[in-house]
Formats: structure tokens, C-alpha cells, sequence
């Protein structure tokens, strides 16, 4: 493919809508609650999840031009652009924090994104930091000689890709009455709080420290569609102490849930998004009979 636009994508069979299927969980029925999973990691074998309904709506717009986007050195949404990349004939850029990285041999995670035909080009924390700044964003493209990219966020979250997400919610309609899901920059739950019916709320799980996110969600809901949508929530108490910070015990717990309901469990965003819905049933925070849905967003990374 030499250009792109929505039938390239639709070339790539995304599975659509993801399958949504009840697991028995003696810890959820104990509360009188349902437990469905909303299995996005099924959506496509190298765009899993989330990252194919928010990549998906800026790729089409690309027309063979350059993709630039950001990421740390683990980050799950440059492996799935530099992915899109070769798919769909496209080049790739990531700006990957850290200049410290480009001296030292490269990770499984951005290894992965070289042979996917990614150039990457490492920047100082500072640099990283103010990336949104349009005189320092128009320096990096300039750095890595592509003026005219197409410039895809950090995680990928931006009004066209929130409005990509709104899908999740209106595939679970009145499947649930909560749907939940691990949050790094909050735009798949912008979307999906804004596509669920009224009545229905989606529950976030932040993966990063800090408590700024419900503003983020906020300003992504505004410019995706002009003010808030939906009810959701966020419960900022399970993300291990930062982004891809785990533990013996979340591990686990991974391996547990692994052990009795078959599913690979992605341990930076998943674990901790399934772990906290044991937790909050226990708690009671549930009412009884009510039905929760969990998006798994992603698998592990091999």
C-alpha cells in the first residue's frame, strides 16, 4: 500500500466489533456481580485494543506521508504505530525520551519497532517535556526531516482518536452497567464514556501516579466534542507506584487470573485494571446484580 485512507484499513480485517463474553469468578459472584470480558486485545494480531481505535481514525488521514509520533522506551503505542507502519506501507518516526537511550543497545519493546521500520530519534527529558510546544515540536520534525508529517500524540490520544473510541461504548451498550479499563493518557475513556448509553458509566484505572488525569479527560472531551459526555469515574488508588512499576504481588495475581479464566494477562495496564475490580468487589462497591465489563486492552508483550 502506497497511500492510506479508511479501505486501506478496512484491508487489515480488524475484528470488529471485539468479542464480549461472561467468565465464572467465584470473587465477583461471592457479591452477586457479572463479570464480562471485552476482549479488544482480539481486534487485531499487532494493533491490539485500544491502540487500533485510536490509531486507526489518524492513519487514515495520512496519505503516504510520514508518521511521527512519541513514547517512552517501553511505550505499548510506539510498537503498534511502527506495526501500522510496515502494514500499511507507511514510514514511521518515534521521539523516544530519553538521549541517554541512543548510547546504549536497544530494548525487546523498541527493537520490535526497528524491525517494523521505525527511525527513532531519542531527545532530552526537557525536550520531551515541552514537545507540545509548537517551536520546539517544529524543531523535532525538522531533526528528523519530516516537516509535513502527520503528527500523532504521546499514547495517541487526541479529538480524532477519542471520537474513534466512542465505538467501545455503543459495541457495549446495554451489555453492562460498568465498564472498566486501565487509563495511561485517558483518551480511550474520553471516548468510551461518551459512546456508552445513558445510565451505564465507565470506571478508569489510572497506571500512572499523580492525579491529573480527570483533567486530561476533561480537555480531551471538550475538544473531541465540545464539552463532557457520559458519566465516569477514576480510582487512582492501584497503579503500583508508576507506569510499568508491577510487583511479586501483582504478578501473582496476573498469574492467577492467567491460571483460571485462560487469558495472557498484559501486566503494565491490564493486571492492574483487573486487580482493582477484584478489590472494589470485595469492597462492595458494587451493588448487587449489578453486570461489569472489563476491557482488556492489550496482551503480553513477547
Amino acid at each position: 500500500m502506497t497511500g492510506t485512507d479508511t479501505s486501506d484499513l478496512a484491508a487489515l480485517r480488524p475484528r470488529l466489533p471485539s468479542p464480549l463474553h461472561e467468565v465464572a469468578d467465584e470473587r465477583f459472584e461471592r457479591h452477586g456481580v457479572r463479570l464480562l470480558l471485552k476482549r479488544d486485545d482480539l481486534i487485531h494480531p499487532e494493533l491490539v485494543g485500544n491502540k487500533w481505535r485510536k490509531l486507526a481514525p489518524n492513519l487514515a488521514t495520512a496519505a503516504g506521508r510520514t508518521v511521527v509520533t512519541f513514547g517512552g522506551a517501553y511505550s505499548n503505542h510506539l510498537r503498534a504505530t511502527a506495526a501500522a507502519g510496515r502494514l500499511l506501507g507507511l514510514p514511521t518516526v518515534g521521539v523516544v525520551r530519553g538521549q541517554e537511550l541512543a548510547s546504549r543497545p536497544l530494548n525487546p519493546s523498541l527493537a520490535r519497532c526497528v524491525a517494523d521500520g521505525m527511525r527513532l530519534h531519542f531527545v532530552d527529558r526537557s525536550t520531551y517535556r515541552r514537545k507540545t510546544e509548537p517551536d520546539v515540536l517544529a524543531a523535532l520534525l525538522r531533526a528528523v526531516a519530516a516537516e509535513d508529517a502527520v503528527v500523532v500524540p504521546e499514547g495517541g490520544s487526541n479529538p480524532a482518536a477519542v471520537r474513534g473510541c466512542r465505538a467501545l461504548g455503543e459495541e457495549l451498550g446495554e451489555h453492562a452497567d460498568v465498564v472498566a479499563l486501565a487509563c495511561g493518557t485517558g483518551g480511550t475513556l474520553a471516548g468510551l464514556a461518551a459512546g456508552l448509553p445513558r445510565g451505564r458509566r465507565a470506571l478508569g484505572i489510572p497506571v500512572l501516579k499523580g492525579g491529573f488525569l480527570a483533567d486530561d479527560i476533561r480537555r480531551l472531551q471538550d475538544r473531541a466534542f465540545g464539552g463532557p459526555r457520559g458519566e465516569w469515574s477514576l480510582d487512582d488508588r492501584f497503579h503500583g507506584g508508576g507506569y510499568a512499576r508491577t510487583g511479586p504481588g501483582l504478578d501473582s495475581f496476573a498469574e492467577d487470573f492467567e491460571r483460571r479464566h485462560g487469558l495472557p494477562v498484559e501486566r503494565i495496564y491490564v493486571a492492574k485494571m483487573l486487580h482493582a475490580l477484584v478489590t472494589l468487589a470485595q469492597e462492595g462497591a458494587f451493588a448487587r446484580g449489578t453486570t461489569v465489563a472489563a476491557v482488556i486492552t492489550g496482551r503480553p508483550f513477547s
